[in-house]
């Protein structure tokens, strides 16, 4: 027998699949309204919608000033949406701080449930990793202007490489730190202060009861958010700042000297003076394990001008670093110095903090 040739007109074709190729086109949603996620809860995501302060770029701004609070009587009154991630967003992480665009239902009303359909660009994004070995970043907050490190003067006492932690992280993301010290009613504050003074970081002093009056004005008109110990006051400054967040507080453990989570997520408050806070919960560590060696240096200024003469590839661990030399000379304090190695050699996982 003669073998059969082939030709192309054997070869079967499905009829519909791969006949046309996938659109990528995807809808513009140009009906979706501003919102603003204040809290995340198991994929689920609770935004204001129909603020003054949430207004997305490009939005369209009032016809001329008016007071603070008032509305005009065509706009609705802000509501809290739950939202879903919608499925075109892919795997495109949604924090604390966003400024998204939803579609759907939108009225708030219980038992609704919109989409998040567009995440608006980010001013800025505060990040954290598991530990200094872990390079995967974790976002924590959104659009934060300012990073207020909050830290007890006493009860539980201050750890300035926790600070020095905070601090680095806020120079890496390009935010404003701001240090705010607590129960200065139990400890004086000025061996802490003067230690952070060659950074020139603001600060604030607060005490038990006290006024509050140079934090209030330091948080107005901005999104700031608050990190710091547990145990530290961190809800005891936000429940005096916004009367009606009724967060839990708890007292420091006597054993351990340290406070309890009482803050069990982040969550965003819309402040009277207007601002935002965002309140998280209580850390015990925190990871830099993302930010890159060369920029934990810029988190100690002091440094800047001795690193300038360290050999090439330099560690500043030690050996024939410059730094030594600089503090030896009386240029920055040893501490300081001592805070920054401590931090290299614990982002190397080499030591522990």
């Amino acid at each position: 027998m003669k073998k059969r040739q082939y030709d192309e007109d054997d070869v079967r074709i499905r009829p519909g699949k791969g006949s046309r190729p996938r659109t990528r086109t995807r809808p513009a949603h140009s009906e979706a309204v501003a919102g603003f996620v204040v809290t995340v809860d198991r994929g689920r995501y609770t935004c204001l919608v129909g603020h003054d302060d949430v207004a997305l770029p490009g939005a369209a701004s009032h016809d001329g000033p008016r007071p603070r609070g008032a509305r005009s009587s065509r706009e609705p009154e802000p509501v809290l949406v739950v939202a879903m991630r919608a499925r075109e967003l892919g795997r495109k992480g949604i924090v604390v701080g966003d400024r998204v665009a939803l579609v759907g239902d939108v009225s708030g009303r219980p038992d609704t449930l919109a989409r998040i359909v567009r995440v608006e660009e980010r001013v800025s994004m505060l990040r954290r990793s598991a530990d200094d070995t872990d390079e995967i970043e974790r976002p924590v907050v959104a659009n934060a202007h300012q990073l207020v490190i909050v830290t007890a003067l006493a009860d539980p006492p201050p750890r300035p490489r926790m600070i020095d932690r905070l601090l680095v992280a806020a120079f890496d993301a390009d935010i404003e730190p701001l240090l705010c010290l607590t129960k200065a009613d139990l400890a004086p504050a000025g061996e802490l202060v003067s230690l952070y003074a060659p950074l020139g970081v603001p600060y604030v002093v607060v005490s038990k009861g006290g006024p509050l009056d140079e934090l209030r004005e330091r948080l107005t008109d901005r999104i700031s958010v608050l990190v710091g110990h547990s145990g530290v006051g961190k809800s005891t400054l936000v429940n005096a700042l916004v009367p009606h967040a009724r967060r839990a507080v708890s007292d420091v453990n006597a054993v351990t000297g340290r406070g309890r989570h009482t803050s069990t997520s982040a969550l965003a408050l819309h402040l009277p003076e207007g601002g935002w806070i965002i309140d998280t919960p209580g850390v015990r560590s925190f990871g830099l394990g993302h930010v890159a060696v060369e920029n934990v240096l810029v988190a100690f200024p002091d440094f800047n001008e001795a690193a300038v003469d360290c050999p090439k590839g330099c560690t500043h661990l030690g050996g024939d670093c410059a730094l030594d030399r600089f503090v030896a000379e009386g240029h920055a304090d040893p501490a300081r110095l001592e805070s920054l190695r401590r931090l290299l050699a614990s982002r190397e996982g080499t030591d522990e903090d």
